[in-house]
């Protein structure tokens, strides 16, 4: 069984979120919600500055918390044998303590029903006039292991797009990067890229403290002076 983990090579990324917006196009992502997403930051003072961007999405932590916190019987959050955290919509209540629990903050409630814009007014005729049983670019491919658009009340996540690794294909925002900043296989495979690429190169994770053990991994840095 696989073991799947992601490396982002912060040299090479660009910050122009080019996986961010793969990302709202393959999994139907709403308003304000955002799978894949970044933390900026900027130090020092004119004229000596310098940015820090780093790429973030669901760590598909080895523990992860949100499953540990999660109350249904079975689990929402729970974590498949090749470490891909998963949600199951039908199972969740929308208490949100999955959320809370998350110390990367990429876990999202949906307070309303996502692409409302799309259900009334002009915005259902645009729907209508495209064919679009959804909204005009919904991409159905996205239902196959996980709900198409997620519900009202309900929380959503990256999945490292699970319904593409099944396939034989990487995450989209892996292919859709430009500047192939992004690398994604089986940590279990010692000659896998994401194997290779962290024997040979020092690495980090996000909030190693709260003892998660995450699967996303960053080498080497961002680092703009403007």
């Amino acid at each position: 069984m696989a073991k799947y983990a992601m490396v982002i090579n912060q040299e090479r990324c660009m910050g122009c979120a080019a996986c961010s917006i793969a990302c709202k196009n393959e999994n139907n992502v709403g308003d304000g919600k955002f799978w894949s997403h970044y933390i900026m930051e900027t130090t020092g003072s004119f004229p000596d500055i310098r940015q820090n961007y780093i790429s973030t999405l669901c760590n598909h932590c080895e523990n992860p918390p949100c499953e540990a916190a999660c109350p249904t019987t079975p689990k929402s959050m729970y974590q498949k044998a090749d470490g891909i955290v998963m949600h199951d919509e039908e199972v969740c209540i929308g208490c949100r303590a999955c959320e809370n629990a998350c110390p990367y903050g990429v876990i999202y409630y949906n307070e309303e029903e996502p692409f409302q814009r799309y259900r009334e007014g002009e915005g259902a005729e645009v729907t209508e006039r495209v064919g679009g049983e959804h909204f005009p670019y919904y991409n159905p491919d996205r239902a196959a292991t996980y709900a198409g658009v997620r519900r009202a009340n309900k929380v959503e996540k990256c999945t490292f797009c699970d319904h593409r690794v099944y396939n034989g294909e990487d995450p989209y925002c892996v292919v859709a990067c430009p500047a192939v900043a992004r690398t994604f296989g089986d940590l279990d495979d010692p000659d896998s890229e994401v194997s290779r690429l962290l024997a040979e190169n020092d690495h980090f994770v996000l909030k190693p403290e709260e003892g998660t053990n995450p699967k996303v991994y960053y080498i080497k840095k961002y680092d703009v002076k403007e």
